[in-house]
């Protein structure tokens, strides 16, 4: 092997081997950290194995470059064929050489046994940084693994924690959603109960039940009502029995809600049956009507395949509550027929008079309890007057329906002692005082003599009477009424006198004859004019209960009555045994627009 101080030429492997352990003491001496320099090592003698393989002879060409001596510089390696110009295109390897070392040239290959314990060396110090390596990347796989391990643990705790607010969400939902279907059902609840209660006809009750109920809560429902008389009841009827379903007759026998399906229907307090002839496929669900007794059974059929607890529950209070409803409207009829039945009795059968024909209605209130409390009568008096007589007791029901009773007993007594209007009243007066302090009435009284042609009459806090001539003209009997029977205030009444000629017309009534909530009580009189002009002179002689139809239906027909009502109809007329004469031209009462003032401003007080 020759060299040049920077080129080293090969011949040989054994030239190949000390030139690299020339460069190898290069690389030492500038402390070339040892994992670079078995790296630079290892590739040199690859390509040094590779050129020694092609033959020849070749040239290592080595080139120091950097920093001044002692400081921080580089190894540049190359090979190339022997006595050729470098070539830029040949591989060159490079190694650091953090320290300065001395110039190539000046450097001798060492002892063959030298460098190859020198290789060694390098050996075992890359070994040792090796072991090292290997240490650190245990320490950090084992890192890495606690790492993962946690993070494992953390994924799953996340997990565990995401299925338990799962749960948790799903578990609130759920309670919002039954708290929601509860609400639904309770307001739902009231809302029916609501409807059904609000009214007293048994009739209404039923029809609002079937509305509220169909379709949502039931296809179809069934009402069957007991109606005890005398402890017998429609139950007892084995036909009656028949045109109903199992569950419906068992519910009416054992008091208890029936369930009649082909599954269970585990409703709570319910007894489950068999499915029902009358309905094979859909269950039945029968609820007794029960109040203070049994009064019926609701049998309802499913909306769907099957009724849900929480409804079965909410349905059998609705029947329950509409068992209350039932009894109430029941004692409601009971109590409100009893009344009119009582008023009715009370009333007086019309006296025939010379030269008066009278008619008279009682028609009672179509809703409410608002009966009892309204009269008329109509009777002789000894000197042969008659006297025509209407009135209003404050209340209704039979407490206005017996006092009433006393009020027409009483007044009849004071007529025999005395003819004059005003008079009769004044004492009827005292007497509500005395007896029914907290009691109040209204009342007119007329007098009619067969042998004169007008009429005297008083009123106490009562509507005015309408007259209709002879010559068809409408007024009212306008004078300053008294106050009302029982005001707490002392009170003389007086007799006022209208001209009432034959074929003359004279109408007394009580308030719920023309007063409406949407109107005054000056409207409905006005009306009552008209409808009482609209009549002729024949149909009041000929058919006076007709006419007196007539005016019932003009005054009533647009509205449902919630108040009693009463009406005498006065109409005179020539005796037939004398001879018919023109009617004398007398003033009439104030015309229906010029009504006075207060006329019965005291009227009425409920």
């Amino acid at each position: 092997m020759t060299r040049t101080p920077d080129v080293w030429k090969l011949t040989s492997i054994t030239d190949a081997a000390r030139a690299r352990a020339a460069v190898e003491r290069i690389t030492a001496e500038g402390r070339t950290p040892p994992l670079d320099r078995a790296r630079f090592l290892t590739a040199l003698s690859e390509q040094l194995r590779h050129c020694l393989g092609q033959g020849g002879e070749w040239e290592l060409r080595l080139h120091l470059t950097g920093a001044a001596s002692g400081h921080e510089g580089r190894l540049d390696a190359s090979l190339g064929p022997a006595g050729s110009a470098p070539r830029t295109d040949e591989p060159t390897l490079t190694c650091p050489l953090p320290h300065w070392p001395a110039p190539v040239g000046d450097r001798a290959a060492p002892p063959l046994p030298e460098a190859l314990l020198r290789a060694d060396d390098n050996t075992a110090a890359v070994l040792r940084l090796l072991d090292e390596q290997e240490d650190l990347v245990e320490l950090h796989r084992e890192e890495l693994h606690q790492t993962n391990q946690g993070v494992l643990a953390l994924h799953s705790e996340l997990e565990a924690a995401a299925e338990v607010q799962q749960e948790l969400l799903e578990s609130e939902r759920i309670a919002r959603a039954e708290a929601e279907r509860a609400r639904r059902l309770l307001t739902f609840l009231a809302d029916a109960s609501a409807a059904t209660t609000a009214t007293l006809s048994r009739s209404d009750i039923l029809r609002r039940l079937n509305d509220i109920l169909v379709p949502d809560y039931a296809a179809q429902l069934d009402v069957w009502l007991f109606d005890k008389e005398d402890g017998e009841g429609e139950e007892a009827t084995p036909q009656r029995a028949r045109d109903h379903s199992a569950a419906a007759v068992a519910a009416a026998r054992t008091g208890r809600p029936q369930h009649a399906a082909g599954h269970p229907g585990d409703l709570p307090g319910v007894d489950d049956l068999p499915p029902s002839a009358l309905s094979p496929q859909r269950p039945l669900l029968a609820i007794p009507l029960v109040a203070h007794r049994l009064l019926g059974v609701l049998t309802l059929t499913a909306p769907g395949p099957r009724f849900d607890p929480d409804t079965s529950v909410m349905l059998v209070e609705l029947a329950r509550r509409v068992a209350t409803a039932l009894e109430n409207a029941r004692n409601y009829e009971r109590y409100r027929d009893t009344a009119e039945a009582l008023q009715r009795a009370q009333l007086t059968d019309l006296p025939h008079f010379s030269g008066l024909l009278l008619t008279a209605r009682y028609l009672p209130a179509t809703w409410g309890m608002n009966i009892g409390g309204d009269w008329y009568d109509a009777f002789l008096q000894p000197d042969g007057s008659l006297l025509a007589v209407i009135g209003d007791v404050t209340g209704h029901g039979l407490h206005a329906a017996v006092v009433m009773g006393q009020l027409r007993t009483a007044l009849r007594a004071y007529a025999v002692e005395s003819t004059s209007p005003g008079d009769i009243l004044t004492r009827l007066h005292r007497m509500l005082r005395h007896l029914q302090p907290e009691l109040y009435a209204t009342a007119m009284i007329a007098r009619f003599r067969p042998d004169e042609a007008e009429v005297v009459w008083a009123s106490a806090g009562h509507p005015p009477a309408v007259v209709r001539g002879a010559d068809g003209t409408v007024g009212v009997l306008d004078a300053q009424p008294g106050v009302m029977l029982g005001i707490p205030v002392n009170c003389e009444y007086q007799d006022h006198r209208t001209e009432l000629p034959a074929g003359s017309s004279m109408v007394l009534y009580t308030d719920g004859l023309v007063e409406r909530r949407a109107e005054g009580i000056d409207g409905g009189i006005k009306r009552l004019g008209r409808a009482l002009e609209g009549l002729s002179a024949p149909e009041l002689e000929q058919d006076p209960g007709s006419a007196a139809d007539a005016l019932l239906k003009h005054l009533l027909h647009d509205s449902e009555r919630d108040d009693d009502v009463c009406l005498l109809l006065c109409h005179t007329v020539v005796p037939s045994e004398r001879e018919r004469l023109p009617a004398p031209k007398r003033s009439l009462p104030a015309q229906l627009s010029g009504r006075a003032k207060g006329s019965y401003g005291a009227r009425g007080v409920r």
